[in-house]
């Protein structure tokens, strides 16, 4: 962490052997702190709130309040406070309501402490921190999408002339997004931190944030784990400028 403070982090599972087991592996990870651990999405909530933590580990599959709700309760109250997903599920019917919630970041629970440890890094960088089996589905995902926005008559002008997404034309980006943020948001989906991409486009980080928050602001979107789903469900990645 280059000198800096911790980071400081909550672990939210219910099954005791698990999360008694993260918060060992976490203990001897350099830069992490471990501030609390809860056994269901409700007490994660109130420990966010007394220990206001960095990062929560969050399982989704709990007693009494699940993963996805406490993520997005966590979000709206305290959204300094960034989740990181670890779960032993990584079906569509998880993973996307777990980045609209709000998580940045999401993993299985066959990580290693590496890379629980390069998650939790990224999403304080302001980058997701997705595991690669997690980038694979968004990707085949976004395949999916496209066979469908291609097929005979999926162009063919539905009523009101809508042909894609959020569009109103061929070509046309949703919610008035230019290129250039369009072009922002699909290295975004990437995983770029905002000074990756500055470097990527020969831009200044300024330039970067500003598309940013233009973006954020046309497309409705809150953080970048959103902006992500966004990408995704519209087509808009590095394989469309």
């Amino acid at each position: 962490m280059n000198g800096a403070s911790p980071t400081r982090v909550l672990v939210a599972d219910d099954q005791t052997v698990v999360r008694e087991g993260i918060v060992m592996l976490l203990g001897l990870l350099p830069g992490i702190e471990v501030v609390g651990a809860a056994a269901d999405g409700e007490e994660a909530v109130a420990l966010v709130e007394r220990h206001r933590p960095d990062v929560v580990l969050m399982d989704l599959r709990m007693p009494r309040c699940d993963g996805v709700e406490a993520t997005r309760r966590i979000r709206a109250a305290h959204p300094e406070t960034e989740v990181v997903v670890l779960t032993t599920y990584a079906d569509d019917d998880s993973l996307f309501p777990a980045l609209q919630a709000g998580a940045r970041g999401y993993l299985t629970k066959d990580a290693g402490g590496d890379e629980i440890a390069r998650a939790i890094a990224d999403v304080r960088s302001g980058a997701a921190g997705l595991s690669p089996q997690v980038q694979l589905r968004l990707l085949e995902r976004l395949a999916e999408g496209a066979g469908q926005a291609t097929a005979p008559g999926a162009s063919a002008g539905a009523p009101g002339g809508a042909s894609g997404p959020g569009t109103g034309r061929p070509g046309e980006l949703p919610d008035g997004l230019t290129a250039r943020e369009a072009e922002v948001l699909a290295l975004i989906a990437e995983g770029l931190s905002n000074t990756e991409i500055a470097r990527r486009l020969f831009v200044s980080p300024a330039t970067v944030k500003t598309h940013i928050n233009n973006l954020f602001a046309k497309t409705g979107v809150r953080d970048r784990a959103q902006a992500v789903a966004y990408a995704f469900r519209h087509g808009l990645t590095g394989t469309q400028q």
